[in-house]
C-alpha cells in the first residue's frame, strides 16, 4: 500500500510496516497524510540504496516497492 500526498488521513505509529513506492521519496516519518499531533519529530530516512528503512523514533519499518 502506497502512501502519498493525496491520500487520506494515516494514523502515525498504528502499524509498524509501511510499503512506500518511489512517488513517496524521499522518504519521511511520519509521512504526508499522518496525523502529526500524536507523532515524532520529522526524520529523512535513506531508502534508496537498500530499499529498507527503519524510523529511529517510532520503529516503523519501510520498505520500498516499485
Amino acid at each position: 500500500m502506497s502512501h502519498t500526498q493525496n491520500s487520506t488521513e494515516i494514523q502515525s505509529n498504528a502499524e509498524n510496516h509501511y510499503e512506500v513506492s518511489h512517488a513517496d521519496l524521499p522518504l519521511h516519518c511520519p509521512m504526508d497524510g499522518m496525523s502529526l499531533w500524536n507523532s515524532h519529530p520529522k526524520v529523512y530516512l535513506p531508502i534508496e540504496k537498500t530499499s529498507k528503512a527503519k524510523c529511529p523514533y517510532c520503529g516503523a519499518n519501510y520498505t520500498l516497492k516499485d
